[in-house]
């Protein structure tokens, strides 16, 4: 069964890909500056925004990853139905 596409579905798409850049231009950042106090707390933030939004998407759409990185409220196995997030 593939659930219903909408605007929103776009929107919290663009913003998990956008939030997602951002965190890893941070890592990267990061792994030569690791005691850059101001990054760190730019990356906690991000990260923090990046599960919120996931937790948003995942409530509406269904899980964003397998292998139990996403829950999966259930009442079934949803991680087959479409579109994938690599399909939009």
């Amino acid at each position: 069964m593939v659930k219903q596409i909408d605007d929103e579905y776009y929107q919290l798409m663009r913003q998990i890909q956008a939030v997602d850049f951002v965190l890893v231009e941070l890592t990267l950042y990061l792994d030569t500056h690791p005691d850059d106090e101001n990054a760190l707390k730019q990356f906690n933030q991000y990260s923090a925004y990046s599960r919120q939004v996931k937790q948003v998407f995942e409530g509406k759409y269904g899980p964003l990853m397998q292998f139990g990185v996403s829950n999966n409220p259930g009442p079934r196995w949803d991680w087959g139905s479409g579109p994938w997030p690599w399909q939009v």
